[in-house]
């Protein structure tokens, strides 16, 4: 049985050239769909957007001395206020707005520096923790059934598309094939299955060439840079205590695939993000935000080097700012066959969350934890899997967020069993460090 395990290449490992360049493609790939929609519907430039994940990602890795595996890509919280904002005082004044939610984050870092992240332990349990990653992937099935199943009709209504749904399962089935083999193979088996299920798609004529051939080999990409607007910065800038919850819950699913404890670097996370949305607000580009789909290739692949997203955001960096044909030939890629590999992608996510009630031994005897998780779990994947979100003045609070802090609120409120309690202080006291680094 267990020769069928692959290895695991751990965060500080390093690879060969030749093995580093597909797997920071693979990264690349997975994030782009997500990271050129943000702009696409806000009007932003989509070639800065992903311009700016390279840039941020690298920001990201130097500010947390290369110890975190994550990618930043376009946030979708700020979708809503920035097309306000860009309707009503335009996308400049909308990008002074995207500049403090960066100095947001920042500020929220200096917190959690000063205070420390102890307080991490108790509002966090494992078992709020474990239900969070499943909200986050069972969350976004829906976005990836959809690419998978859907398209758009003449009337602008959504209906079921055969072939598509049978290119997504091509790509789906490839992927957890490739997966399960050893070799190069095995670490890449999202690229490979976007490549195959881009071949399918190409022999069944859904590939639309006509923007790779008009697109440059060679051109930048159409800068932006923000006007100062306090309208906009009301607007916009707050939106990043939301998307605070949403990096924590990130960060904590990162941790718990590649088997390390990154509360204490909750601090320098923040601060990578908030530099990365500052320099994207600069440039003319969204929000940034760590990446769900990059966090399941880790889960799928066992690579979780950093080295792979330092190569990852190079060509993106490339690809964005430089290289406008290449953007166009990503971008070319049928929405069915990024929809068969998020179906994996989002499942390995939650799996993992799953996995944590197991290794953290959650007693679903106890009944707080059988509260916590139900509550948690169905309230954030209803939302999320729904479209809902709850309104706050000129805001809205998403379902992760919004189940999370349910979850918070519950952990708080209920009574903790005696043998649970007695147990606390002992497990807290190993994060009361916590931001010394």
């Amino acid at each position: 049985m267990q020769r069928h395990e692959r290895e695991i290449i751990g965060v500080d490992d390093r690879v060969s050239v030749s093995r580093a360049i597909p797997l920071g493609i693979q990264h690349m790939m997975s994030m782009f769909g997500s990271t050129v929609l943000v702009p696409v519907l806000t009007g932003l430039d989509p070639n800065v957007a992903i311009m700016c994940s390279g840039i941020g990602t690298i920001c990201y890795l130097l500010v947390t001395r290369n110890k975190i595996p994550s990618y930043l890509g376009s946030s979708f919280a700020f979708i809503s206020p920035i097309v306000i904002i860009g309707a009503t005082r335009g996308l400049n004044a909308a990008l002074s707005g995207v500049v403090v939610a960066g100095l947001v984050f920042l500020a929220v870092a200096g917190i959690i520096k000063l205070v420390g992240t102890g307080w991490l332990d108790r509002l966090l349990p494992p078992v709020l923790v474990a239900s969070v990653m499943v909200v986050i992937g069972v969350g976004l099935s829906a976005t990836a059934a959809k690419m998978a199943f859907q398209t758009t009709a003449a009337d602008g209504t959504s209906v079921f598309y055969g072939l598509g749904a049978a290119i997504a399962a091509i790509t789906l089935f490839a992927a957890v094939i490739f997966s399960s083999m050893g070799g190069l193979i095995g670490t890449v088996p999202v690229l490979l299955a976007i490549i195959l299920g881009y071949i399918v798609s190409l022999a069944c004529g859904l590939v639309d060439f006509q923007p790779v051939i008009d697109a440059a080999w060679i051109g930048l990409p159409t800068f932006q840079h923000p006007v100062w607007d306090w309208g906009a910065i009301a607007l916009i800038g707050p939106v990043a205590l939301v998307v605070v919850i949403e990096h924590i819950g990130h960060l904590l699913a990162v941790g718990e695939i590649v088997g390390k404890d990154y509360r204490p670097m909750l601090p320098r996370s923040l601060a990578g993000d908030g530099i990365s949305t500052v320099i994207s607000g600069f440039l003319g580009g969204p929000p940034t935000t760590t990446y769900a789909e990059n966090i399941g290739v880790m889960s799928v692949t066992r690579v979780y080097s950093t080295q792979v997203f330092w190569y990852a955001a190079g060509f993106a960096l490339i690809v964005g700012g430089f290289c406008p044909k290449l953007s166009a030939l990503i971008r070319s890629i049928p929405s069915p066959v990024m929809g068969g590999v998020s179906l994996l992608l989002f499942g390995l996510i939650a799996s993992n969350g799953l996995r944590m009630f197991v290794t953290n031994k959650v007693d679903f005897g106890v009944n707080r934890n059988l509260m916590i998780a139900s509550v948690v779990i169905i309230l954030g994947v209803g939302m999320e899997t729904s479209g809902i979100s709850i309104p706050i003045g000129q805001y809205a609070l998403p379902g992760m967020a919004t189940s999370t802090l349910v979850g918070i609120i519950m952990n708080l409120v209920l009574p903790m069993p005696p043998e649970e309690k007695a147990a606390e202080p002992e497990s807290a006291q190993g994060s009361s460090t916590a931001s010394q680094d």
